[in-house]
């Protein structure tokens, strides 16, 4: 049986949020432009080419602007601060870098990178598996027979640490080994570690 082509889903918003805040600022150019969120996604992007080698890539990004939750709830994420400008200053950069990779940007008035990302996985045939690569584990809710979720969590390392969910109460456990049952709800754990099927 042939192997079915993959499609990489980046999810810039979460990628170049991770980079940003896990790579210090004193990453930056001999012009003294900051780029450790360009570093950050690049290596990140780099590493994702060569473990699953797919044939479609996209980048999925917010546009600046109010989206329609905004419009059903005044309050949505009125509570959240802007991050600083040194991190939206980089975002033409990773554009580039997407652009020189081929990599077609998406991003849509109104619509968040997630919303995105959904829509793509859904939109797309179900013998093209699709690996969207993010920070995010609300995405987990898209994993199906033909989605995987490749997640990058803080302080990423290859450190032997796996990602166990409960699927009674929804807890997220990041340990060595097999907590067992449940810290929460002492529920069953199942592992999540990346890629998630």
């Amino acid at each position: 049986m042939s192997q079915k082509p993959k499609m990489l889903i980046l999810d810039g918003k979460a990628l170049i949020y991770r980079s940003f805040y896990a790579l210090p600022p004193t990453m930056s150019t001999k012009d003294g432009e900051l780029v450790n969120a360009v570093y950050g996604f690049a290596a990140v992007l780099l590493k994702s080419i060569l473990e699953f080698k797919p044939e479609y890539m996209v980048l999925t990004m917010d546009k600046k602007g109010p989206t329609f939750r905004h419009e059903q709830y005044e309050e949505y994420k009125a509570t959240r601060e802007k991050a600083p400008d040194d991190l939206y200053e980089q975002i033409p950069r990773i554009k580039e870098l997407a652009s020189a990779f081929g990599i077609p940007v998406y991003e849509q008035q109104e619509y968040e990178a997630d919303d995105l990302i959904g829509t793509i996985v859904k939109q797309t045939e179900k013998d093209i598996e699709k690996i969207i690569v993010t920070g995010d584990l609300d995405t987990l809710q898209l994993v199906d027979e033909s989605a995987k979720v490749y997640t990058m969590r803080p302080g990423d390392t290859d450190n032997g640490e796996q990602i166990y969910e409960c699927f009674e109460c929804g807890a997220v456990v990041v340990a060595a080994d097999d907590p067992g049952s449940c810290p929460e709800c002492d529920g069953e754990m199942r592992n999540r570690q990346t890629p998630i099927e």
